[in-house]
């Protein structure tokens, strides 16, 4: 791992934290808060990891502006963004009551509480089922639920979701946090605690690097191997350098099974989800927060 490059996108990511936060107030349009925080990453000499995700109320994850969206925040609004330098990755969010609602400010501090009483008990001994428990603890003595089929996740180089899950609920996993980069994300839930598969979303990933049949498909797809890789996009970037004909490029490409279009996480209707998430470098003798 290069440890250099993986505490460098993390503290681009602190610091962009601290910067946005101020910034966003009700009635801001999220595809300027998406715009901000996705060209100050690069101002600071990353790359943005995935597409910021700005969702609201039931939305729990996979929400970004499309190049159109006249959305304005508002409600509970979670704001996830990643930073990469060379495949690094820091994963980081947080949660903004937009309404002064002691509901909202609920739900955040119960997420926020479980990632801070998670980071205390990490470490290269503590065991999954330890962590998810803790989560599941913290959150259910505020009264509410955690999101049970949502989770923390590893990270290797241009692998965003290297395949471990770090649970927010107890999975009676004995297996122990290896040497590694892992992000854990807490989310909190007046719902169900259990999301689904909403609308489709303006979030991309390539799946499977085959030839198409069609010169726009070929053109956008070669330009998502060389810009994106394996890390997820914006259907709005495509736009910036295809115009609008880049949304039909993209759908050729998901048709056939090129792309993996994410749908939007979705709880009940009328249900709130609140989220906190940071990134931690794993190490035998230490662990380290990178993003906070």
């Amino acid at each position: 791992m290069q440890k250099s490059k993986i505490i460098k996108a993390g503290k681009i990511a602190g610091e962009i934290k601290i910067w946005i936060k101020p910034k966003i107030k009700k009635g801001t349009p999220l595809l300027e808060i998406a715009e901000l925080i996705e060209n100050k990453i690069l101002e600071l000499g990353g790359s943005p990891a995935f597409p910021v995700n700005l969702s609201i109320n039931e939305y729990a994850a996979h929400y970004t502006p499309s190049y159109n969206d006249e959305t304005l925040a508002h409600g509970l609004l979670k704001v996830d963004f990643g930073v990469e330098i060379d495949g690094w990755i820091a994963d980081n969010s947080f949660s903004l009551d937009l309404e002064n609602s002691r509901l909202n400010q609920d739900l955040i501090k119960a997420s926020e509480d479980a990632l801070k009483n998670a980071e205390k008990a990490l470490s290269s001994t503590t065991t999954f089922g330890e962590i998810g428990s803790i989560i599941e603890k913290t959150i259910r003595n505020y009264g509410f639920n955690p999101v049970a089929n949502l989770s923390g996740h590893s990270m290797e180089q241009y692998d965003l979701h290297a395949g471990i899950t770090v649970p927010n609920v107890n999975n009676k996993s004995e297996n122990t946090f290896e040497e590694g980069l892992y992000a854990i994300e807490p989310f909190a839930t007046n719902g169900s605690g259990v999301v689904h598969d909403g609308k489709k979303g303006n979030i991309f990933i390539l799946k499977k690097d085959k030839n198409t049949r069609l010169p726009l498909g070929r053109e956008i797809l070669e330009f998502i191997k060389d810009s994106y890789g394996y890390l997820p996009f914006a259907s709005r970037w495509i736009v910036k350098i295809f115009g609008t004909k880049g949304i039909l490029g993209l759908n050729q490409l998901e048709n056939e099974g090129i792309l993996h279009q994410y749908p939007i996480l979705t709880e009940e209707k009328g249900k709130l989800v609140s989220q906190s998430e940071n990134t931690f470098l794993v190490e035998v003798e230490k662990v380290t927060n990178t993003s906070k």
